[in-house]
């Protein structure tokens, strides 16, 4: 990285994706400050030199939210995430695979805040969405439908969560197979309900 620095300069595009893997190294590694550093100092750079809504720079504010968000700085996280998610809606569309993520990003920040109804609408309108466009058994759609299972339960709404999490326990042995994490994982909570 810092010979791209020096070679290419800080604003170039492969400087820039190599402090971004730099920082997203940080990041897996639980180093939250070294990572944040380096995702503003990008985030900043990609805003000088590329337009709001490029894809590399909503890339960016996503991973400088998650950041935020893995420190329990909610209000940092929300806040990025709602900019990327209704920018990745008007450039990428509704039903934009990226746009979903930042959709399921959004609604997990307001799980993990007790904001219970305003989760489960983003997860709801996320789930009917990848259902229709991945279909009913993508990756995706059995997370979708995990998560809201689980908002469901800490809502109280048992009944609604364990048939949920039992359809998305079937589909997840189905699809990834009784040994996968996630599928062990639906298996686990519902043992747990």
């Amino acid at each position: 990285m810092e010979i791209r620095k020096r070679v290419l300069r800080a604003e170039h595009p492969d400087t820039l994706t190599s402090t971004a893997n730099l920082a997203s190294t940080y990041r897996n590694q639980g180093r939250w400050k070294e990572a944040e550093e380096l995702e503003v100092q990008v985030v900043e750079t990609r805003k000088r030199v590329l337009r709001a809504e490029h894809p590399s720079m909503l890339a960016s504010m996503a991973s400088l939210a998650s950041t935020f968000w893995n420190q329990g700085r909610w209000k940092e996280a929300e806040e990025l995430e709602v900019q990327v998610m209704e920018m990745r809606k008007r450039v990428l569309g509704a039903e934009h695979p990226d746009t979903l993520t930042s959709i399921a990003n959004l609604a997990s920040t307001y799980r993990d805040q007790g904001r219970w109804k305003e989760a489960e609408e983003l997860q709801a309108k996320e789930l009917k969405i990848c259902s229709r466009v991945l279909g009913a058994k993508h990756p995706s759609t059995l997370t979708s439908m995990n998560n809201l299972a689980l908002t469901f339960k800490a809502q109280g709404r048992n009944d609604e969560a364990i048939l949920l999490m039992e359809k998305c326990f079937q589909l997840q042995e189905q699809v990834l197979g009784p040994q996968h994490p996630y599928t062990i994982s639906s298996l686990k909570a519902l043992n747990k309900w």
